[in-house]
């Protein structure tokens, strides 16, 4: 069990890969300028992977919705032992690197007693922070997402960006048939250049409809078109905005913690967390507590 206050647990997503690229993100990006990384622990689990299957192509969800209804359960099921999991291994704030999974986010998160990063949260306030101006005008400023049905049905991006103001613009049903789909069925025929030249064709479709950013929200699309290509700087990964929130929160736990024990709030000796051990029954719950009193006692 991890002791320190600032520990981010991980849930790996559908890809290994994409957990990998997350965790490389969340290493480099924090221990910049010689400093410690942040601590985190992480549960990836490849079972998970034979329930997604289904959900995490680009094809239609609603012709599959039968067998999106039939693994509900045993998904989020599957990612809440994760989570308890990494409550139980000394995490305090979660997060998952998988844009699939947080269709399911609010369920998962129920009954957590830690934080629980949402990717289309951490995405929507730095746009918000930006200070985009809309293209058109007399309308809000667009924000185009490209992503698999699932994770559009799921509206994993569109609340969180709605809710701060943005106009959300998706791909039509011809661009998804016609120009995404075949795009992914090129890059599993390893037809890299096809496959580019498409997903820059989608970006566009959607730039031509005044949207200020494209956000790549799938994995199969992520790290696609080569990072000198002028498009890219229209785009988004929203799992930087989720590493970077991450950092941000691990950094300002750490800083509050030094913090209330340099100016005498509480007591140093207060934040020697408990370990397993036979006297004490359930040492996650009295590590969570100390948690909220380092927050509590910076407020």
């Amino acid at each position: 069990m991890l002791s320190q206050p600032n520990t981010i647990g991980i849930i790996g997503g559908v890809s290994v890969f994409s957990t990998l690229i997350f965790l490389e993100k969340l290493v480099w990006w924090s221990s910049k300028d010689r400093q410690e990384c942040v601590p985190f622990v992480v549960c990836s689990d490849p079972e998970l992977s034979k329930e997604f299957p289904v959900l995490s192509s680009f094809h239609s969800f609603n012709s599959r919705n039968a067998q999106t209804q039939f693994n509900h359960g045993l998904i989020v099921g599957n990612l809440q032992r994760k989570r308890l999991f990494l409550e139980q291994s000394g995490a305090c704030c979660i997060v998952m690197p998988c844009h699939l999974s947080h269709e399911w986010h609010s369920e998962i998160f129920e009954g957590c007693p830690i934080p629980f990063l949402h990717v289309g949260d951490c995405v929507a306030k730095e746009l918000s922070k930006a200070n985009l101006r809309p293209l058109v005008a007399g309308s809000n400023v667009r924000i185009g997402v490209l992503a698999t049905d699932a994770t559009l049905k799921g509206g994993v991006y569109q609340e969180k960006l709605q809710s701060q103001g943005f106009e959300v613009v998706l791909p039509d049903q011809a661009t998804m048939h016609h120009i995404i789909i075949p795009a992914i069925e090129a890059l599993n025929r390893r037809d890299i250049e096809g496959a580019r030249n498409l997903l820059r064709i989608a970006i566009q479709v959607l730039l031509v409809r005044a949207v200020n950013l494209v956000i790549l929200a799938s994995d199969e699309i992520h790290g696609l078109l080569p990072h000198d290509d002028p498009l890219l700087k229209k785009c988004i990964d929203p799992m930087d905005a989720l590493a970077r929130s991450t950092i941000r929160w691990a950094k300002s736990t750490e800083k509050c913690l030094m913090q209330c024990i340099r100016s005498k709030k509480i007591h140093i000796t207060e934040y020697v967390l408990m370990k397993p051990s036979e006297q004490v029954p359930n040492p996650s719950n009295a590590f969570f507590r100390t948690c909220d009193q380092i927050l509590s006692a910076c407020v």
